[in-house]
């Protein structure tokens, strides 16, 4: 039986659906704070923005590092979302932990193990990212590096691995996620923006990540995504993440067998009592 792990005050686990969403990086407090709004006007409930932010490049934008951090503190007053923002330096953990309610292990830091071992000395909840070519198993052993510190709070993401193909970004691995609820109890969301790399597929990938039985989405959305000044390519905009929001909700509601009918089909709930 998969655990609930809470973000603030948002369930994660087998009773509940929820959507992280939000902007790659934090730019400016006025694109972080419209981005909130928005994504929370359409049923988000925990807000996802980069502070620290690894690049393949040493030129590529990095972040606005404290900066960034003072600009989530406002923004989360103000509309009162938990924030996830990923944490690349453990040197880092106490001024993040101040801010957020729960950090991000992004894929490249999947195997560092210095950095889990001390997440797991701390109550935070961690979501971590499946590395770009890591194994379920490792991924499993990487979680186990919290877990034995005595952190339980762990939600896993599957946000594809590299293989040969190249029509997209990663390959989405959908199979990890009902392997993952088969071999641990830990809740499971899906990050289908770095799958996609473009923005085009995020809606289906993220009706496939649903279909598969994932708790949750991790989702980018930005104001102006041309404007982005990282993985602009992939980020929904802020005007279309109702409808996009909508679409999922409906699918999740019929697959977890809500009462409310979903585009005309019948919820099983009351197939079986018909």
């Amino acid at each position: 039986m998969t655990d609930t792990v809470h973000i603030g005050d948002v369930p994660f686990g087998p009773s509940h659906f929820t959507t992280i969403a939000g902007p790659c990086a934090v730019e400016s407090r006025e694109m972080a704070l419209q981005t909130a709004l928005a994504v929370q006007a359409a049923g988000a409930r925990v807000l996802r923005a980069g502070v620290f932010k690894p690049r393949s490049s040493p030129r590529s934008f990095q972040g606005l590092g404290t900066r960034a951090l003072d600009i989530l503190h406002e923004v989360k007053a103000t509309t009162g979302m938990p924030v996830v923002t990923e944490l690349t330096d453990v040197r880092r953990l106490e001024e993040v932990a101040d801010i957020a309610d729960a950090v991000q292990v992004g894929a490249r830091n999947m195997h560092n193990y210095a950095l889990l071992t001390e997440l797991g000395r701390t109550e935070l909840p961690v979501l971590l990212k499946r590395g770009l070519s890591a194994t379920v198993d490792e991924l499993l052993l990487a979680a186990e590096y919290v877990l034995c510190e005595g952190n339980e709070r762990v939600i896993l993401c599957e946000r594809g691995i590299r293989t040969f193909e190249s029509a997209y970004r990663f390959t989405l691995d959908v199979a990890a996620v009902a392997v993952l609820h088969e071999r641990t109890h830990l809740p499971v969301v899906v990050d289908p923006s770095h799958a996609a790399g473009r923005r085009a597929l995020v809606l289906p990938l993220s009706l496939a990540a649903v279909a598969v039985g994932a708790d949750g989405l991790l989702v980018e959305v930005h104001p102006a995504p041309h404007l982005a000044l990282c993985d602009g390519d992939q980020a929904l905009r802020t005007d279309e993440f109702a409808a996009y929001q909508r679409q999922v909700q409906r699918l999740g509601a019929f697959i977890r067998g809500c009462e409310a009918e979903v585009d005309g089909l019948v919820p099983e709930t009351e197939l079986e009592s018909a």
